[in-house]
């Protein structure tokens, strides 16, 4: 009994520690950035992927242990794909690697990868600035309504009552109603879209007004520099399509698979790609353009540089509106709580007078 005990123990510290390891550290989105920077400069100087690893190890940027699971990985055979997924960098940013080793510019891509990086943190830190102070506001609202809720309207409202007061009085019912609500439509549509395909999620992302624009540039803007990337190289449309293939991007391998069905039954790839709708109809235009001046490769890099440009130009746009509309909700909060403060109070005073 006492030996099958201690196994299942083993065991469980075993699974545990396996569980751990597969979790495993992430590399925040800024030293990322500063490590393809650095990636992509120490190969475009002419040094080797083991080069790069061994000046890691005496540079402070990264820890020691990423630079040994970098190091485990050249040892094991991975190439630079297979290494920066072992440090949990995201699906999006090892295929963009994986088809640079295959189109030959991975300095150029390692460059134009950490510049998407850089531009998606300082999106991210705009949404922290916009969205902290009003967080800490309505904190601070919320502690007020329960303690008005709970000791002061008591008192001044005996026998009284309006809209402010009894909004107070069930707001927070109200809020942890919605909260919960929020969560579980959340989940419903997180367990529904895993069953399915990455064209279906895109598709359904059209559906959002609010997303629509966006995700159509993105994706835009992403595939047309992969494409434009591959094809300056000298990569045929079947070869490329392949490749798009054997990625671990679900929406890259679904496009790839897409797109050399219907090149086998003699479509077209600018035909192909107007059918897709979650893309901007200039896409198609572009491709026509470029396959006629024969400057196909440069033309989508062209339009992809632009699509991006626009991309982050509506973000900006959207962090601008999203402030002041916040604002004003919380000023609305502060009036509803001086009305149901003072009304009563007024409403006493009129019969005393």
């Amino acid at each position: 009994m006492k030996i099958g005990t201690k196994k299942w123990i083993n065991f469980l510290k075993q699974d545990i520690s396996l569980l751990k390891n597969r979790k495993g550290k992430k590399l925040s989105l800024s030293k990322q950035a500063k490590l393809l920077q650095l990636m992509g400069n120490l190969l475009s100087n002419g040094f080797h992927l083991g080069e790069v690893v061994d000046f890691l190890s005496h540079s402070d940027l990264v820890e020691q242990t990423f630079v040994e699971k970098m190091r485990n990985g050249l040892a094991s055979g991975k190439n630079l794909g297979g290494i920066l997924q072992e440090l949990n960098f995201s699906k999006n940013v090892i295929t963009q690697i994986e088809l640079a080793q295959k189109h030959g510019d991975l300095a150029g891509t390692l460059r134009l990868t950490e510049l998407n990086i850089r531009k998606n943190l300082a999106v991210q830190k705009k949404l922290v600035s916009v969205s902290l102070y009003p967080i800490v506001l309505i904190s601070f609202l919320i502690g007020i309504v329960l303690s008005l809720k709970n000791y002061l309207l008591p008192q001044i409202s005996e026998g009284h009552s309006n809209f402010a007061t009894a909004l107070i009085n069930h707001l927070p019912a109200l809020f942890i109603t919605s909260l919960i609500l929020n969560v579980v439509i959340f989940l419903f549509f997180r367990i529904k879209m895993k069953k399915k395909s990455a064209f279906d999620k895109a598709n359904l992302m059209l559906k959002i007004p609010v997303l629509k624009h966006y995700g159509k540039l993105y994706l835009t803007a992403y595939f047309a520099r992969e494409w434009g990337n591959l094809i300056a190289q000298g990569i045929d449309l079947q070869e490329m399509f392949h490749l798009m293939m054997a990625q671990k991007s679900l929406i890259f391998n679904e496009m790839g698979q897409y797109l050399i069905k219907n090149l086998n039954s003699g479509v077209t790839f600018e035909k192909s790609v107007k059918e897709i709708r979650f893309f901007k109809r200039e896409l198609a235009l572009m491709i026509e353009y470029g396959e006629i001046k024969d400057k196909l490769g440069l033309e989508l890099e062209i339009y992809s540089d632009e699509c991006w440009t626009q991309f982050f130009s509506k973000i900006d746009q959207a962090i601008q509106v999203i402030q002041p509309v916040v604002f004003i909700f919380v000023a609305l909060m502060i009036v509803l709580l001086y009305a149901a403060m003072l009304l009563p109070i007024y409403s006493n005073m009129g019969k005393m007078i």
